[in-house]
């Protein structure tokens, strides 16, 4: 990843965004139960390390200013990491420099393409 904070999480509902965000924080040693913050937009993690983790779902959002009035540039600029469900709700919000994954349901399976956006 790098230095990239920001990994958005591209599917359909059910594709499995945030149970891969789930194994992504087990893998971070995240303390906290990690859950869809489908209410709250955010919720905030803390790993045994002390590190924080922003976990973003924008599924519920009717307009990007929701996003704004929670403060989403702040945490966007924060340094820590920032994992985002529902990234199209908040396209024009996205920072450029950010690691996209995209998981496609294949039968019983999933696929998955991952890539790097960089601001050239």
């Amino acid at each position: 990843v790098g230095s990239t904070t920001i990994i958005v999480f591209r599917g359909d509902l059910g594709a499995g965004k945030t149970t891969l965000i789930k194994n992504i924080c087990n893998f971070l040693t995240v303390k906290d139960e990690v859950s869809s913050p489908t209410f709250s937009l955010v919720n905030e993690y803390l790993t045994a390390q002390g590190e924080k983790v922003y976990h973003f779902d924008f599924y519920r959002i009717e307009e990007e200013e929701e996003a704004l009035d929670i403060g989403v540039d702040a945490y966007f600029d924060s340094g820590h990491l920032c994992l985002i469900e529902w990234p199209e709700m908040i396209e024009s919000l996205l920072p450029e420099d950010r690691l996209e994954v995209q998981i496609a349901m294949q039968g019983e399976g999933r696929e998955f393409n991952i890539k790097r956006q960089v601001h050239v």
